[in-house]
């Protein structure tokens, strides 16, 4: 984390947030997951800092996942450049996986050490995390012992918490007793899922863990619970504003006096007073926030824009609307207009047309075009239409893949690779074909792959990327494999971003001083590879805007094939017809080995290019219902405004 935010972000303390009547758990939004990283890091440095002063130990329940890492990062940071000594500060983790050993890369002890244990000075006796190798028949004992500990060191002075997608805190999944205490668990399902980029596979992951009972982390002193990306966003609503549940887990904190809850703007984007403010309290309404309610109100209504009628306004909370706007009449036919100049079949501008009403500027023509792909397959598979119309209508369109995007290769894939490889040349590969070989039976499916394994993988993301572009008409000189360094690490941990990786990125844009720059706006996961290489292209953006070239850059972004813009926050809108939906898709089959048996699929099951074509049909039906033309798909993009 930038080394100098401490001195530039202030602190939100408790009680500095808007209140409403639908919210029962505390909670402050920041703009970032780094601003709110950085305040919970400030507070746990205070208060470690104030027991420093009375002589006494600082007792801290721990997380892992990614939800903690740039936490984690600062205080790291703080101990080396502002000498925070941990010396004094007793450590319980809130979970492990059951069984694993201490030494797997995918273990929580391994996690701690890695993050945060190793960079510190906290005496190694302090630190306390569940077993996970122990046999079956001494688990309960070690957990009894687990919870006489916690009570020996006097209990937990400050909790920090994640949250699971189900509503899991800790590993206490739906259906957890308000009573319990530290335990061994099934794991639920989806959790597993989201577990299984990190074990390479669903088959890998444990199927139980030992964590903290829900009595457990309530009897901590102080909770802060951190919660960052759009995909937490539904099931915090659900712990935030609805009834305590033990299908929720999270909404047991309701019942703790001293609870904060940390979040981003995508984590808090479903909130009543995020979402639909004007059902909150007063409310500006400008163009936006007017487009906003009103394809809200279509939504619940089933109405489309124009037949909205003045008691539909009045009726759902929005009167304020209507007397600022005069009429339904009035009001309907400005958002219907303001969405129809979104729609444009010329993503890259149409020369020598009025461009007034249109996303896009008509000149210059052609335009010097990235298409910034965090992974090998995410232009096609995010915008594979809009790829190929802007090559159809003569732009210059350069595709920058951010990563080599190797850990997503199966070990059984490459194998394939390398033998036909084998097949061909027996004699002039045969050295290094058995050197390969080796390294796959010696590393498994548990260590990071090494060099030679991870030079391989990424060969086959590469060759398959080319296949794609050259489908779609892109010269191989105009397509650009970066390989960012952060991403090389072959495991699914990765590095934060090093100058390194934000100089490559503005090498290339420098290079060809684009028009338009087309780049993934994934949010769900703040330590995502969509989100890092985002950040990436926004840091070198940012360096670079004074350079006269980039007055007249613009940047889009586009989603991933989990997740689509809100209607109202789309500022174009390309259609497709089913002839270029099915050259889509034919672009994303070149990249195979992410097709069938991919690596990290999730819980989602649908293939790529299916999840694909049913989010571009889904946009174009929300177009239709709002009243707009009928089209076979839609690909969305925002534009950001540097």
């Amino acid at each position: 984390m930038n080394q100098n935010k401490s001195k530039v972000i202030k602190y939100k303390p408790p009680g500095s947030f808007e209140e409403t009547r639908f919210e029962k758990l505390h909670n402050i939004i920041y703009n970032n997951s780094d601003e709110g990283s950085l305040s919970i890091a400030l507070s746990i440095a205070q208060l470690i800092k104030e027991k420093q002063s009375q002589k006494k130990n600082c007792v801290l329940g721990l997380a892992t996942g990614s939800s903690p890492l740039s936490v984690y990062r600062e205080l790291i940071r703080m101990h080396k450049e502002e000498g925070l000594s941990f010396k004094n500060v007793i450590t319980f983790n809130l979970d492990e996986y059951f069984p694993l050993s201490k030494n797997d890369i995918n273990s929580y002890d391994y996690f701690m050490n890695e993050n945060l244990f190793n960079h510190i000075d906290i005496p190694k006796e302090n630190i306390n995390i569940p077993n996970g190798e122990i046999s079956f028949e001494k688990v309960r004992k070690s957990c009894n012992d687990y919870e006489k500990k916690i009570i020996k060191a006097g209990g937990i002075d400050l909790q920090i918490l994640g949250i699971g997608r189900t509503g899991h805190i800790g590993f206490n999944e739906p259906g957890s007793h308000f009573n319990s205490q530290t335990r061994l668990v099934k794991l639920d399902d989806v959790t597993r899922f989201d577990a299984a980029k990190s074990f390479q596979g669903i088959e890998n992951v444990p199927r139980e863990a030992i964590t903290m009972g829900i009595q457990t982390i309530l009897g901590a002193k102080r909770i802060i619970l951190m919660a960052w990306g759009s995909n937490k966003a539904l099931i915090l609503k659900k712990a935030i504003e609805g009834k305590t549940t033990s299908l929720i887990p999270t909404s047991y904190l309701q019942h703790h006096k001293n609870t904060t809850l940390v979040l981003d703007n995508e984590s808090s984007s479903e909130l009543t007073r995020v979402k639909t403010p004007w059902l909150v309290g007063a409310y500006e309404w400008n163009i936006e926030n007017s487009a906003r309610a009103v394809i809200w109100l279509c939504e619940k209504t089933g109405k489309s824009i124009l037949k909205l009628t003045d008691s539909d306004y009045k009726e759902n909370g929005m009167v304020d609307l209507l007397n600022a706007s005069g009429s339904s009449y009035d009001l309907n036919i400005k958002m219907f207009n303001k969405l129809q100049h979104t729609i444009t079949g010329w993503p890259g501008g149409k020369p020598d047309s009025d461009d007034s009403k249109r996303p896009e500027r008509k000149s210059p023509h052609p335009k010097k075009v990235i298409i910034f792909s965090p992974h090998p397959d995410d232009d096609v598979i995010s915008m594979g239409g809009t790829f190929d119309r802007l090559v159809s209508h003569g732009n210059e369109v350069n595709v920058a893949y951010q990563t080599s995007g190797n850990i997503a290769v199966s070990n059984e894939d490459a194998s394939k690779f390398l033998e036909v490889t084998h097949d061909m040349f027996p004699d002039k590969i045969k050295k290094e074909y058995e050197e390969i070989i080796n390294k796959f039976k010696s590393k498994g499916n548990k260590n990071p792959d090494p060099n030679i394994i991870r030079k391989l993988k990424s060969s086959i993301r590469k060759r398959e990327s080319l296949g794609a572009t050259r489908y779609i008409g892109i010269p191989d000189n105009q397509v650009h494999f970066l390989n960012l360094p952060f991403y090389e690490t072959g495991t699914v941990s990765k590095n934060p971003i090093s100058r390194n990786d934000i100089e490559i990125t503005k090498n290339l844009i420098k290079k060809i001083k684009p028009h338009q720059i087309y780049a993934a706006g994934d949010l769900a996961d703040p330590h995502g590879t969509h989100r890092v290489c985002l950040e990436i292209i926004f840091k070198a953006i940012k360096s670079l805007k004074k350079e006269p070239f980039m007055k007249d850059c613009w940047v889009w972004l586009y989603r991933g094939a989990w997740h689509e813009w809100e209607t109202y926050e789309i500022d174009m809108a390309v259609p497709m017809s089913p002839d270029q939906v099915l050259r889509k898709r034919n672009a994303i089959f070149f990249h195979q080995s992410q097709k069938d048996g991919v690596m990290y699929q999730g819980n989602d099951q649908r293939e790529f290019w299916v999840r694909a074509e049913q989010r571009n049909a889904e946009t174009a039906k929300k177009y239709r219902n709002l009243g707009l033309s009928d089209y076979e798909a839609i690909e969305a993009f925002k534009r950001y405004h540097f």
